[in-house]
């Protein structure tokens, strides 16, 4: 992400169902094969909500050769994995440690962001995907801040200890209002996250535009045309010489 000071506007544009995003990264449109090609040798480690959890059913869809594993896991929580063995890829996902606002998840299966990205050796084969807002909708700023600035740190040290790692950050959404949720605390949450990632060596899924521009209703879980809009912007930044 860029250093300059965080304003919040359009990123992009959609046409004829395309992201277009305006500046930095071109992205560009990955079919089966090029994303296997894109993602050849590498681990994705992804954490978060359920909305990165979308990323991770997305290309265990997509991916004939991706094969997951059945770790007798929850079914909404993880964790997930998942291996391609002729291309050598991994695809790893688990939840984030509470607050959650779901059904029960055994506290055995939830692990903090930070330390999972403490445990990392980290390199050019590793891809760090994270999100985290949406269970954080009803507690105080100062809760999402405070997670926020322990993540920060963690991926301060990645970088240290090995900056060819490429660390992606899903922004929250739009999401479909009820009585205990709106959107301008999401927005908040939002405009904190670009705040405390600005100036680090990370890449942004701008992913409030990306629902916010999109013609389709909103709602916490973005339907596959945006999520495959999403994933694309996932692996530009992976592979910025790539697409199919």
């Amino acid at each position: 992400m860029d250093s300059s000071i965080v304003k919040v506007g359009p990123s992009g544009y959609y046409y004829q169902g395309v992201w277009q995003a305006l500046g930095g990264t071109t992205v560009r449109q990955f079919n089966a094969s090029a994303i296997s090609q894109c993602l050849k040798g590498k681990v994705v480690h992804m954490c978060g909500d359920s909305t990165v959890r979308q990323f991770f059913e997305f290309l265990n869809a997509a991916l004939p050769g991706l094969k997951e594993f059945d770790l007798h896991s929850q079914r909404l929580a993880g964790p997930f994995m998942a291996l391609d063995y002729a291309n050598n890829i991994l695809v790893k996902f688990r939840f984030h440690a509470p607050p959650i606002q779901s059904p029960p998840v055994l506290t055995n299966m939830l692990r903090y962001i930070a330390n999972e990205i403490d445990d990392l050796i980290g390199g050019t084969d590793t891809v760090v995907v994270f999100g985290i807002w949406a269970h954080f909708a009803t507690y105080p700023m100062q809760i999402y801040i405070r997670r926020l600035k322990s993540i920060h740190r963690a991926v301060v040290r990645l970088l240290d200890r090995a900056p060819g790692t490429v660390v992606i950050i899903r922004t929250g959404t739009p999401r479909d209002v009820t009585l205990i949720y709106n959107d301008w605390h999401s927005l908040q949450c939002y405009k904190v996250l670009r705040t405390m990632f600005k100036g680090l060596n990370v890449h942004l899924i701008d992913a409030w535009e990306m629902v916010l521009a999109h013609h389709l209703p909103h709602n916490v879980h973005p339907p596959p045309p945006i999520v495959g809009n999403m994933i694309n912007v996932l692996l530009s930044y992976t592979c910025p010489q790539m697409g199919g």
